[in-house]
């Protein structure tokens, strides 16, 4: 039966409308082949920066991995992060001297620039360079969504926000309100809480939990108190020991295993395990480091979906430290 004009013109408008709806939304679309065409020398250069990084210092892989994890948490996954200047998220109290592997990422986008001049974002790099590390360290290896474009500002109010980025102090339920908060569920938190399988954390950071918590084994308290005094405010606060004091430079799941010893360096890592509602993850995780990694994967693709700047949204910023 044939159309009417009137009918004709509205099929038409609904049409039209219909498919700018599905342009616009795979415009916001993260997909594993975005550079492909456009820049295909881009993993082999990500990668051998890291790698270079890694084999001078191993903990600058657990570094690079929290740079995304720090990146994502505070208004998504846009860069943000790496930006200098009065809005800089470097200076929020989470942050500040305690984020490390900017120089990594700078001599990575310098290299990027080099091969594919404007194309590639801060804010991918971050992402690549966080996969490469774990798989570099051991860890498992998956392709990285991307097509993420950068923010043109740091958000150093919502970095400071208690509880946007969860303390090495936080309470289970804390815990899983602030992933929560980022659309991470539970086993979310769990599984990404592994990738302190691999790093090094403050003394300042774990201070409380070796000396005034009693979910700790005792030997284990006493020999971290051997490198942190009970004195806060002194140059000590900045020791360091390894978040996984088994294998504190393969990506493996000791770092459960540790947990139902007791022996989680941090207050918020021993939360985990503390006769809540994560133990039984705790438990699976450590016997099982296949469901650990798939987990990790499942989650960290997920958080590296938090609030992307896609399509006209940002910029490529021709260097991380500030906007083009």
């Amino acid at each position: 039966m044939a159309l009417s004009s009137s009918s004709s013109s509205r099929a038409f408008c609904a049409l039209a409308l219909f498919t700018l709806l599905l342009i616009g939304s795979s415009s916001a679309q993260l997909s594993e082949d975005f550079y492909t065409q456009k820049c295909p020398k881009l993993f082999y250069v990500v990668k051998s920066v890291v790698q270079s990084a890694i084999s001078k210092e191993p903990r600058m892989g657990a570094s690079l991995l929290r740079l995304f994890f720090h990146d994502c948490f505070v208004n998504g996954c846009d860069g943000s992060v790496l930006l200098d200047g009065p809005s800089s998220e470097k200076t929020a109290p989470p942050n500040n001297n305690s984020l490390r592997g900017f120089e990594v990422i700078d001599a990575i986008k310098s290299k990027v620039e080099a091969v594919c001049p404007g194309v590639v974002s801060c804010a991918d790099v971050v992402a690549i360079a966080a996969r490469d590390s774990v798989a570099i360290l051991g860890g498992p290896f998956w392709k990285v969504k991307l097509g993420r474009r950068d923010s043109k500002t740091g958000f150093l109010q919502i970095a400071s926000t208690l509880g946007v980025l969860p303390s090495p102090a936080s309470s289970l339920s804390n815990l899983i309100s602030s992933f929560r908060a980022q659309g991470l569920s539970p086993k979310d938190m769990v599984a990404l809480s592994g990738a302190h399988t691999i790093g090094k954390a403050r003394c300042s950071s774990y201070r409380g939990h070796i000396y005034n918590d009693n979910n700790i084994d005792s030997l284990f308290a006493k020999s971290r108190q051997r490198n942190c005094p009970i004195t806060a405010g002194t140059p000590k606060d900045n020791n360091v020991a390894p978040l996984d004091f088994k294998t504190p430079n393969h990506f493996d799941n000791s770092y459960y295993k540790n947990l139902i010893n007791k022996k989680g360096l941090l207050h918020s890592d021993q939360q985990l395990f503390n006769g809540g509602s994560t133990d039984s993850l705790v438990r699976t995780y450590s016997i099982n480091q296949n469901a650990f990694e798939a987990d990790f994967v499942t989650a960290m693709i997920k958080m590296g979906n938090i609030k992307p700047l896609t399509g006209s949204n940002g910029q490529i910023r021709r260097q991380c430290r500030r906007p083009n």
